[in-house]
């Protein structure tokens, strides 16, 4: 991890939660429960933005948080004037979280109801990280897809920057900017997340700075002058063929004759495919190939499609609000349920089938294929060691896959011990690179916009009769 500042105050960790994992966990000490062991699984039940896959990030950010757990002496007295018992604010006063977490790799690709965190410790502990894991996992995860969507869509030479820390929830667009990096950006405009996880910071100017001088020009030549080694010119203020294109190629030229180059200038509005042509034109007409054009204006993963098919002349983009705020998407359908709980496997039963768990502590087997691509994902009992030559369709048992002789990797591995971390700090450029790597080697019809195929996640035979165990325990018992 790259944190230089914590990103959320000592004074509120153990309060970043919601009312009723404290009430709960306050019930668990009152019926003395406290020591009693548990295992939840993190997971999501659906892609978002109707794709075929999801980059998972936020791991080093959780890590760090849990570390850093606690509570102070202020929420203690919060806690008291809420009406907290006295004995259960002096457990308090000395928690630590101490619990095991395994999980898949930060920037690995991951599909729907795979339990890719494993939460193991007391009932208490494991209890009250509940809302902190799903709000930093589930937010980072769907801002990282979100941006990886758009990299697919820009292709792989094209340099994005992440502008969206104006239109972002708050303190939310630090952890934004680092998850568009993990999904495949290049940079941010976001100055403290730069510093906080060791990002590039980049950023052009507004239209405020031209429109504070009395022209176009002379505004383009300031600033020229103060940035004449990373020079970009925004040349959409007022008429961006007529005025904004030929006074950049003008200050350009003055650049050239000092030995500097002009770096490129934006386009924030207009018909960006038309405007872009136009200006790629007029510039290596000057004999400024070298100039670069960079877009921004509400872009998304479907526009920059759309003007690369149009042949539009943009090597840059900066995308913010639909970046940020994972639009369409509100959120990352992810929960955290329970599945053992002293060490008895447990599971949710539900009218909807869909909202059953499973049960017992697990793991998660990825195969490839002859091609070396992934080919079919096998959640199974953490305690089956040998490969399994098939799985099953979770809901339709008849419907299985034969993995017989694919190669396999374990997904699951320790990343916290009695709340210590045990993986090392890495750049997140690092887990960026390792995203792509795995993209790579996703096929690309799970990457396709419109009805991506669906990767195939099934259970073990093992991981199968268990849950039809326990489901018949439940209902004898319930029903």
């Amino acid at each position: 991890m790259n944190q230089k500042i914590p990103i959320l105050p000592d004074v509120l960790t153990g309060l970043y939660t919601d009312f009723y994992e404290l009430t709960m966990i306050q019930g668990y000490f009152l019926e003395g429960k406290k020591e009693e062991k548990a295992v939840f699984d993190y997971f999501f039940r659906s892609n978002p933005y109707h794709g075929g896959y999801v980059i998972f990030a936020g791991l080093e950010n959780l890590l760090y948080l849990l570390n850093h757990y606690i509570f102070t002496p202020e929420s203690l007295d919060y806690l008291a004037h809420q009406g907290f018992r006295d004995e259960f604010l002096k457990y308090l006063a000395d928690f630590r979280f101490r619990g095991d977490l395994w999980s898949v790799r930060e920037g690995e690709i991951v599909f729907p109801n795979e339990p890719i965190v494993r939460v193991e410790g007391n009932i208490m502990e494991t209890q009250v990280i509940e809302t902190l894991l799903l709000n930093v996992l589930n937010f980072e995860s769907l801002v990282a897809t979100k941006a990886s969507r758009i990299r697919e869509a820009a292709g792989k030479e094209a340099l994005i920057s992440d502008f969206g820390m104006r239109r972002a929830q708050g303190i939310a667009a630090l952890q934004a900017s680092r998850a568009a990096i993990i999904g495949g950006f290049n940079s941010t405009s976001n100055v403290a997340a730069a510093l906080l996880f060791g990002l590039e910071a980049t950023g052009t100017m507004a239209h405020s700075w031209i429109q504070s001088f009395q022209d176009e020009l002379t505004a383009f030549r300031k600033y020229a002058n103060l940035y004449e080694d990373h020079c970009v010119l925004l040349v959409d203020t007022y008429d961006t063929i007529n005025s904004g294109v030929p006074n950049a190629i003008r200050v350009a030229k003055e650049l050239e004759a000092r030995g500097k180059k002009l770096r490129a200038i934006r386009l924030d509005s207009g018909d960006l495919t038309y405007l872009s042509r136009k200006a790629r034109k007029m510039l290596d007409e000057a004999g400024l190939d070298y100039v670069a054009i960079i877009a921004s204006n509400q872009l998304d993963e479907w526009i920059i499609r759309s003007l690369e098919e149009q042949g539009a002349r943009i090597s840059s983009f900066g995308v913010g609000t639909r970046l940020v705020t994972g639009h369409p998407d509100a959120a990352l359908d992810g929960v955290y349920k329970i599945s053992e709980n002293n060490r008895r496997p447990v599971m949710k039963l539900s009218e909807n089938i869909q909202k059953m768990t499973l049960p017992g502590k697990k793991n998660i087997l990825r195969f490839k294929n002859g091609e070396g691509k992934f080919g079919g994902d096998a959640i199974i009992l953490d305690e089956e060691n040998g490969p399994v030559s098939e799985f099953y369709h979770p809901l339709f048992p008849e419907k299985k896959k034969n993995v017989k002789g694919f190669s396999f990797e374990r997904l699951l591995t320790p990343v916290m011990t009695e709340g210590e971390i045990r993986i090392p700090k890495v750049p997140v450029q690092e887990i960026a690179a390792y995203a792509r790597f795995r993209m790579s080697v996703l096929d690309d019809s799970h990457k396709r916009f419109e009805n991506p195929h669906v990767y195939k996640v099934g259970i073990s035979k093992r991981l199968m009769n268990l849950r039809d165990a326990v489901k018949k325990e439940i209902q004898r018992k319930y029903k």
